[in-house]
């Protein structure tokens, strides 16, 4: 943890929390300033981690600090209390500079209970803090661990600075005149800690105590108990004696160009993103879905924007809701479906239907850890190839995939664009990860973003050679080879859709084999005539030799990696693929320029395989199925490897010699 020592006194207190010290004398403690900290919240599924975290990361926000999040919790509803596997944890890393990941290592770990602390411990690096709750560390509790002693006592912390405090009993006692019941005071112990950890770091509290009394607004004893509890933790940090130093991260203005800005997750952003699209084509979103786990959020925060003409579906399956979406793409909508990988597999024949009848539709799919059920909560990018392939016959599709949170807005924005030019279905690669995350967010102007809007067919297109005009379904664009978009019920366009292949131009039922083999390499020509902008290869020197390729979320911890080995000296390029099929047009000359090609992904190597197939390049994976993202610091060593193992390692340096092993350089 890189650290200024500042000579500076308490920075004093937030208006809520003077109200409640009154007029008491308040101890002088020292301030420490930091360039960046990296915290993890851990606890029981019930403890309120992820609730914890995203308060911590609102004010962080609001204070204007750069800021990374990881949630990472079990797929359980109510996981086995006090277990390793029903540890739940949160993750914020914040600066007052440009980062890109939630960072490698926290500095500091709040451990509810010896299964937090046992399930996160080997993370930790030497001299970070933890924060343990006492309470909680009974034998019943140890044991169910495998704990035979009592960490906290047997000396196997002593590489930590370890904050003993009993959480719960504080926060009993701060509620003692509540009225609650033991249990319910209980649960507040969570903002007990958050108020702790705002001390610590400055906070602002004002943002939390409004959201608590929004969010209990209905149970105001439950409201001010939650306050209580947050101020009594600020209070506890700023009296007692083992907290002698707080600690003070400027905000990163520096970092961010002048804008509004917003936290945001990535689900969050690719919902806003589809109403935007909505609103800049002109067409009423559609949204079909089903719930599955990380898609969820995205048909819950859709479902409140009535008001800018959204309508959302909740079906019995995933069949029924791409079957309602590609319905409403018939009918003129901008139509969308979201899932993720299992959902991908059911809807699979729907999405071929939607490639022969050559409508626009957004399948938006969330990807976690697989095979069949999985890993719920994980994260994963092992959907590639299903994605592109799995579908019975040629039913070639547009694939794109976001970098971080916020750019899950645009990436929707993008893949609005090419289902509608192009009348096909456009499959929206997120993760888990992407998803859950969070980071600011710039704010658009309105008129910066795309013009979308869509031109229907309104007559005839067609004229036989008697003079009589009708209407082919099936004519093509000269430039995009998109067939005309008819909405039922308009005068003279009737016309049928189905799955059996159409003769082109005129849409009939043809079983002919000349046409037949036109239409497949037709479908095919139109998604490879797809206009995306080239790939842009980031390479200071000009004089690197690897190439580091990624796509989707692996951007954090790809670019971070890179600062690093250029940070010892080292050359080495990067560029990243938002669009992977059609590949950008001069992505070929690009791995033709470096002697290396390195692509790190959380699979067993998909988009490697598609290079190597496509470009003929010995194209070199690192891969990862942990169901977490990347750590900087394991990236930036094998990037160093396979550099030096592929060939000469001259130009490509190492990590420097006691180098940070936390963080982004």
């Amino acid at each position: 943890m890189t650290s200024q020592v500042s000579s500076t006194t308490s920075a004093g207190d937030p208006p809520a929390v003077a109200d409640v010290l009154g007029e008491q004398r308040k101890p002088v403690k020292e301030t420490k300033r930091l360039d960046r900290v990296i915290i993890r919240f851990a606890g029981d599924s019930g403890d309120g981690m992820q609730l914890t975290g995203d308060r911590f990361t609102s004010e962080t926000a609001s204070f204007g600090n750069d800021l990374s999040t990881l949630p990472n919790f079990p797929a359980e509803i109510r996981a086995p209390a006090g277990t390793l596997p029903g540890v739940s944890s949160f993750q914020l890393h914040f600066a007052d500079h440009d980062i890109l990941t939630p960072g490698d290592a926290p500095d500091v770990l709040v451990a509810m209970n010896p299964a937090a602390l046992k399930a996160n411990l080997d993370d930790l690096p030497r001299g970070a803090e933890i924060i343990v709750n006492t309470d909680e560390f009974t034998k019943r509790a140890l044991a169910k661990v495998g704990y035979a002693g009592s960490p906290l006592a047997d000396g196997s912390l002593e590489a930590f600075s370890v904050h003993e405090v009993p959480l719960t009993t504080l926060t009993l006692e701060a509620l003692k005149d509540s009225g609650l019941a033991r249990k319910d005071a209980e649960r507040a112990k969570n903002m007990f800690a958050l108020g702790l950890l705002s001390w610590m770091y400055h906070r602002p509290t004002q943002g939390t105590e409004v959201f608590l009394r929004r969010k209990f607004a209905k149970k105001p004893d439950i409201a001010e108990a939650n306050v209580t509890a947050f101020r009594a933790g600020w209070n506890f940090g700023e009296t007692t004696e083992d907290f002698a130093v707080s600690y003070e991260v400027r905000s990163a203005d520096a970092a961010f160009a002048p804008g509004v800005y917003r936290n945001i997750s990535g689900n969050l952003a690719l919902s806003y993103g589809l109403i935007a699209a909505s609103q800049r084509s002109g067409l009423p979103l559609f949204l079909g879905s089903y719930p599955i786990t990380p898609a969820s959020d995205i048909l819950h925060e859709l479902s409140r924007h009535k008001n800018f003409g959204v309508r959302t579906f909740q079906a019995e399956d995933e069949i029924a809701a791409i079957g309602a979406a590609v319905g409403a793409a018939f009918g003129g909508s901008l139509a969308v479906t979201t899932t993720s990988g299992p959902g991908v597999a059911l809807k699979s024949e729907t999405v071929g239907l939607a490639v022969s009848v050559e409508l626009p539709l957004l399948v938006v799919d969330i990807q976690r850890g697989g095979p069949s059920t999985g890993l719920p909560t994980k994260t994963e990018q092992a959907d590639l190839l299903q994605v592109m392939f799995g579908r019975n016959g040629e039913a070639p599709v547009p694939v794109v995939a976001p970098a971080t949170p916020g750019d899950c807005f645009d990436v929707v924005l993008e893949a609005a664009r090419i289902a509608t030019t192009y009348r096909t279905p456009v499959f929206v690669l997120s993760d888990g990860y992407l998803a859950n995350g969070s980071e600011p967010w710039r704010v658009p102007e309105v008129d910066q973003l795309p013009d979308l809007r869509v031109e229907f067919a309104t007559g005839p297109n067609h004229t036989a050679p008697d003079g009589t005009e009708s209407f082919w379904p099936y004519l093509r664009d000269e430039e995009t080879l998109a067939r005309p978009w008819a909405v039922p019920g308009t005068p003279g366009l009737e016309h049928r859709v189905g799955g059996i292949e159409k003769q082109d131009g005129t849409g009939n039922i043809s079983y002919d084999p000349a046409n037949h083999d036109f239409m497949v390499r037709l479908r095919q020509a139109k998604i490879d005539r797809i206009a995306v902008p080239d790939v842009e290869v980031d390479d200071p020197s000009g004089e690197a030799r690897t190439l580091v390729l990624g796509w989707g979320s692996t951007y954090g911890p790809i670019t971070a990696a890179v600062r690093r080995i250029r940070g010892a000296r080292g050359k080495v390029a990067q560029a990243h693929l938002r669009h992977l099929n059609p590949f950008p047009a001069n992505l070929g000359e690009v791995l033709a320029r470096y002697d290396r090609v390195i692509v790190p992904e959380m699979n067993l190597g998909q988009l490697a395989k598609l290079l190597r197939a496509k470009y003929l390049v010995d194209v070199r994976s690192f891969t990862q199925v942990t169901g977490l993202p990347f750590k900087a610091e394991q990236l930036a060593n094998a990037i160093t490897d396979l550099s030096s193992t592929a060939g000469s390692a001259a130009g490509n340096g190492a990590l420097p010699e006691g180098g940070s092993d936390h963080g982004d350089f």
